[in-house]
Formats: C-alpha cells, sequence, structure tokens
C-alpha cells in the first residue's frame, strides 16, 4: 500500500484521521516505512536512523490578560506586553533548569500577537509555540510545570494567563530490523556514498 500522509504538522495531524478511515485495515500492513522530505539532505542521497529519531510534539497556545490602555501613562496599566516577555523568558528554564540533561527537549515559542500600537498597550498578548521531547513521564510534568510558570507570573504581576496545551503525537522509534533492512536496499539501489546517518530530531 502507498500512504500519502496529509497535514503531519498540524494538530490533530494526517495519520490519526486516515487510521480512523480504516487506511491500515483491508488489507493491515505487516510493517509501515515512512519517507519524509529532509532538505539537509543533498539531493539523491537519503538518511536512516534506528530507534529514537523524532520528538513528540504538542502545541501550546497561550493568551495573557491585562489592563490595556496609554503607554505614557504606564501606572494605569496592567501591561500584557511585559508579562507575556517574562513568561517567554522565564519557560525556558522548563528545558535549562527543570530537563534532566540527558533527556533532549524544546520549548519555542513562534508567534508572538499584540495588537496594540507605538503608545497604546493591549489588553491582552497571543503567544503560540511548540514543545518536543523523547520522554513521555517528562512530558506530562512538562506541561505540569509550563502552566505553572506562566500562571504563577501573570498573577504576580496583576494579570492573568490562560494557558492551553493541545497533545501532539507521542516520540517516534524506528524498528532497528526494519530500518536496516531498508538501509541496505537503499545502498544496493544509490550506493553506499548517498546514504547518511541522521541525528535525532
Amino acid at each position: 500500500k502507498l500512504i500519502f500522509q496529509p497535514g503531519e504538522e498540524k494538530l490533530p495531524g494526517g495519520a490519526s484521521l486516515l487510521i480512523k478511515e480504516g487506511v491500515l485495515e483491508n488489507p493491515r500492513p505487516a510493517a509501515i516505512f515512512g519517507q519524509h522530505v529532509m532538505p539537509l539532505i543533498n539531493v539523491g542521497k537519503v538518511g536512516f536512523r534506528k530507534g529514537l529519531y523524532m520528538a513528540s510534539t504538542d502545541e501550546l497556545y497561550v493568551t495573557v490578560t491585562g489592563k490595556g490602555g496609554h503607554a505614557a501613562m504606564p501606572h494605569q496599566n496592567i501591561d500584557p506586553v511585559l508579562i507575556a516577555s517574562h513568561i517567554i523568558i522565564s519557560l525556558q528554564q522548563i528545558v535549562s533548569r527543570k530537563a534532566k540533561p540527558n533527556i533532549p527537549s524544546v520549548l519555542s515559542f513562534g508567534k508572538v500577537i499584540a495588537e496594540g500600537a507605538t503608545n497604546v498597550i493591549p489588553n491582552e498578548v497571543k503567544l503560540e509555540g511548540t514543545f518536543r521531547t523523547f520522554d513521555e513521564d517528562w512530558r506530562t510534568e512538562a506541561h505540569i510545570q509550563m502552566k505553572k510558570i506562566a500562571e504563577s507570573i501573570a498573577e504576580g504581576m496583576g494579570g492573568s494567563c490562560e494557558f492551553n496545551i493541545v497533545k501532539g503525537y507521542p516520540f517516534l522509534v524506528n524498528e532497528p530490523k526494519l530500518t536496516e533492512s531498508a538501509r541496505t536496499h537503499a545502498e544496493e539501489f544509490l550506493g553506499a556514498e548517498n546514504i547518511e546517518e541522521l541525528d535525532m530530531w
């Protein structure tokens, strides 16, 4: 079977939707070989990794609420931009100080919306980000820690914080024997010089 998975980056993701539609039945496959484009690998080359490969993926949606107003009168406002800034910086402790050093983790915010103006402090700021790791126990603990830190900072600065986590897929483990088999065939087809060993992602 050839399965084309749409939208794997956006939760709930293409795989879960295809599975619900019965793609793994009639007939049921004995194994699955997943392919993914990788811009970091030169054209004509392929990469493999046995065991742990891709981290779990969770989406973070944060709304920081304060009290907007004129920027020239900050004492009359509760600045959600400042609160959100403290939250972003403080949450980096999740990776640098809360995670065990031997558990890879990534916490990144890629979207910050504060629709004020040069002289207007808005009422709220929205943040969107991602958390990724390779350990399910730590993943659960990190979710608790992230919410606790963000909510405490917002409250301590006079505002409030709504911290929503959309839990995505678990980390990916490539079955060693199947991976080695695929690698062997790739070497026969492309030549050993065109096969790369991939790092954890």
